[in-house]
């Protein structure tokens, strides 16, 4: 499945070729970034579950899903694509570029 640029907020994924997938869901997390700059993050925990390890879960699900994404977009196997992002995981985890802040 590929996702086109066409939602309400510029650059927006337009997801409704997933619909059927995402009936009964919440959205939990929203990711945007800016070329050469930061990614911004927002999170509703209470869209997820109150214990923060149901978050680790999603993470790691959307980092294998992420390895399959480019694994098919740049030609490169996927077990290949899953270590480039755990190696920028793992540099972000060692010396983060941004601690974030509250959004209100």
């Amino acid at each position: 499945m590929s996702f086109g640029r066409k939602g309400k907020l510029q650059d927006e994924l337009d997801i409704s070729g997933a619909a059927h997938l995402l009936q009964g869901s919440r959205e939990f997390l929203r990711m945007w970034h800016k070329p050469g700059g930061q990614a911004t993050c927002l999170v509703d925990p209470g869209a997820l579950n109150p214990d923060p390890a149901v978050f680790g879960i999603a993470m790691v699900d959307c980092i294998r899903h992420g390895a399959r994404a480019w694994a098919n977009a740049v030609g490169i196997s996927e077990s290949e694509a899953l270590a480039r992002i755990w190696l920028g995981f793992d540099a972000e985890r060692e010396s983060p570029t941004d601690l974030g802040k509250e959004v209100h």
